[in-house]
């Protein structure tokens, strides 16, 4: 009876946590996405004004963009990249999620996710 008993507790504890340290690891997700999200969207507000004035098309300034999407990472307190090519920006976002319940050497998953905002001007 105490090995059944100890072999169902154990299977408990690896239920919970699956249950728990998974749920941290879909926060995880959801939040690097987030957070690529929004600072591909803060770099895309970044237009090129005097291309604009001159042309009346709107054109991304690279630059502006690269570091708008940069300052609204390190606002955040994460860690990324940025890219900016052809009137796009692709951010990409790298968090680390610590398990916390379930037993194993490695006990912490890299989270990586990528939002872009690419120019889609549409007549």
């Amino acid at each position: 009876m105490t090995g059944f008993v100890a072999i169902v507790a154990i299977a408990l504890v690896m239920v919970a946590g699956m249950a728990y340290d998974g749920g941290q690891v879909i926060k995880a997700h959801g939040a690097a996405r987030n957070y690529a999200h929004q600072a591909a969207r803060a770099g895309a507000q970044e237009i090129d004004l005097g291309h604009l004035r001159s042309t009346g098309e709107p054109q991304l300034d690279p630059r502006a963009a690269e570091s708008a999407a940069l300052n609204y990472l390190r606002r955040v307190g994460v860690e990324g990249s940025v890219s900016v090519s052809d009137g796009s920006i692709t951010v990409t976002v790298t968090t680390v999620q610590p398990m916390h319940i379930l037993p194993g050497p490695d006990r912490v998953i890299t989270v990586t996710e990528t939002a872009a905002a690419i120019d889609e001007v549409q007549p």
